[in-house]
């Protein structure tokens, strides 16, 4: 026999007339207005948790997290406490999702559910009931932490997932009200969280937008692209340091070893130029076979400062590949030296290319001549060379610097002196600081053609 139907009570949720029906509007008003003013996930779950608690919902702890594109980061969560009144960003690293706690998890378990094709699955765990309703380990942990009552929910990002703006979310809440929650407060708690969700995808979808700009393009460029910068011949005028790095003897490298191999050398290689990079606000423009093209750029007060720096990462470099070589050695397996130039000028940045295929890069006589310079490390026997615009740039900051004599470059049109870097000196500074040396005699002018 069916059940009566609550005529009052299907009023009530019509007309949205009382307390509960002024909650329901007013927190889904907020969600799409946060949405459409692009709020953060963080602010939107934390805003979110904050209105649960403000309209009576007795919340413990509430949790989120959702799929991600990131080389780093298969996902990132948030976890709201009621001791805290705060939320807690998470990041989960690739290869969490196979981790026995996480399959162990209710949420693992409605992902599981929804990949059967149930919609929108949901659970509920009445945790003081009984052994029985704590049948997930996180679920026993809950309630002997005070927890009375559990609920999650999944929200599925289009028919089959689309990975570009997430695939979905989902979110657990809990409570330590004896009795658990209420119908009000699970009411209030489905009627809402849509639109909290599609709220959340458009900021996932902006924040997974971001990263591969940011991975694939280099962190300045993609947020220029990002924010608009998308017109073929948009360029602007820029003085930068380039640092110019290449791998020497890769040809016979890549002829000897198999592909997977070379593949870990160069990811080594370029993780070693670019962890050296980071601190001192180099940015990689562009990875180019085995080669890596990084700006420093600067305005003219930070001329001196952004050519120590530049310099310093490419110290830094050298003596981390040198610690790399040592162990690929132990190892067995190939290993490569680098060659790095140190140059300085004004470069054009911006959008080059088809109209249809573009890319965002540095273009100008410096970016040339910063790859001749590179070319003329093996013959002289360095790993560090600098151009004479980096030396003068320099000029003044405690640096000496080698003297190589000059250098004709293949399409520039009077010789250049060039400068090295003794490395070994260099790594003798007190207190981290660069120490380089001159007196030597500089070696015969080479003609350089390459």
């Amino acid at each position: 026999m069916e059940e009566p139907v609550d005529v009052r009570a299907q009023l009530r949720f019509t007309t949205f007339d009382d307390a509960l029906g002024r909650h329901i509007i007013e927190t889904h008003v907020w969600a799409v207005e946060e949405g459409l003013r692009s709020a953060s996930a963080y602010d939107l779950f934390d805003g979110y948790c904050q209105r649960l608690v403000i309209h009576g919902t007795p919340l413990w702890r509430a949790h989120t997290a959702m799929e991600t594109l990131h080389p780093q980061w298969g996902g990132y969560g948030y976890t709201w406490r009621r001791d805290l009144n705060a939320i807690e960003p998470e990041q989960y690293a690739h290869g969490s999702l196979e981790e026995t706690e996480w399959l162990g998890s209710p949420l693992n378990h409605l992902i599981l559910r929804a990949h059967d094709g149930e919609e929108s699955p949901s659970m509920r765990r009445r945790l003081e009931a009984g052994p029985e309703e704590r049948d997930f380990p996180v679920l026993v942990e809950f309630f002997a932490a005070g927890a009375t009552d559990y609920v999650a929910y999944l929200f599925v990002f289009g028919k089959d997932g689309d990975r570009s703006q997430g695939t979905g979310i989902v979110y657990s809440f809990t409570t330590d009200r004896q009795g658990g929650f209420g119908d009000d407060d699970l009411t209030l708690l489905k009627a809402t969280l849509p639109a909290l969700s599609l709220a959340m995808k458009s900021h996932a979808a902006y924040v997974i937008a971001s990263g591969l700009l940011g991975t694939y393009l280099g962190e300045d460029a993609g947020r220029r692209v990002h924010a608009g910068a998308v017109t073929r011949g948009s360029l602007e005028k820029l003085n930068a340091v380039l640092w110019y790095a290449d791998i020497r003897g890769f040809t016979p490298i890549s002829d000897s070893a198999p592909g997977p191999i070379v593949v870990d050398l160069l990811n080594d290689v370029f993780e070693i130029l670019t962890a050296a990079l980071r601190p001192r606000g180099g940015q990689v423009l562009k990875f180019i076979g085995d080669g890596m093209l990084a700006t420093f750029s600067f305005e003219e007060a930070e001329r001196a400062e952004t050519c120590r720096r530049a310099l310093d990462a490419a110290i830094e470099a050298m003596q981390r590949l040198d610690s790399l070589n040592a162990a690929r050695v132990g190892a067995g397996v190939p290993v490569a030296s680098v060659d790095l130039a140190l140059h300085i000028g004004e470069v054009l940045y911006g959008n080059v290319g088809a109209s249809d295929r573009l890319d965002f890069t540095i273009i100008g006589p410096a970016v040339n001549e910063a790859a001749r310079i590179e070319a003329l490390c093996e013959p002289l026997g360095r790993s560090v060379l600098i151009s004479p615009e980096f030396a003068a740039a320099a000029e003044g900051s405690g640096w000496r610097l080698e003297p190589l004599g000059l250098h004709t470059l293949r399409g520039v049109r009077e010789p250049k002196e060039i400068f090295a870097v003794d490395l070994v000196a260099a790594s003798r500074g007190q207190d981290g600081a660069t120490v380089l040396v001159e007196g030597r005699p500089p070696p015969r002018r080479l003609n350089q053609d390459a």
